[in-house]
């Protein structure tokens, strides 16, 4: 999410007057849908084809999928493997784009003349960069 988000004041920074082209209803629900799948979907798919022990249970409301994967009857190498494979991915492709959007973001708002209008891009991107 935070990658969409970085998307999007890049998007609202950059491009400001494409923005209501580029970041339509469909683009904004399709990014904000895929940021939700993608970083749940790796998760539940891995565990859904392992075969659990009866009675078990998991005494937390959270569980951790490292944890849940210590409770299969079977063996686990290739979910973890996948496991540690998507956050690398799921983690390094969107902090990347978080760093590259915030660099042209940057560049963008230094290139700005008037300082009423570095202080407004700058407002913008703070609650994101903050985060």
């Amino acid at each position: 999410i935070l990658s969409v988000m970085a998307y999007d004041r890049f998007v609202a920074i950059c491009h400001p007057l494409h923005y209501m082209v580029i970041i339509n209803p469909w683009v904004c629900g399709t990014l904000t849908v895929g940021s939700c799948v993608t970083s749940s979907l790796l998760e539940t798919l891995t565990v859904l084809r392992l075969p659990f022990c009866t009675n078990m249970k998991i005494p937390h409301f959270f569980c951790d999928l490292l944890e849940v994967l210590k409770l299969t009857c079977s063996d686990t190498l290739i979910n973890n493997v996948v496991v540690y494979f998507g956050a690398i991915v799921l983690g390094v492709f969107p902090l990347f784009w978080i760093f590259f959007s915030y660099s042209l973001i940057f560049s963008s708002i230094l290139r700005i003349s008037s300082a009423r209008g570095k202080y407004k891009a700058f407002s913008t991107c703070g609650s994101h960069l903050f985060v």
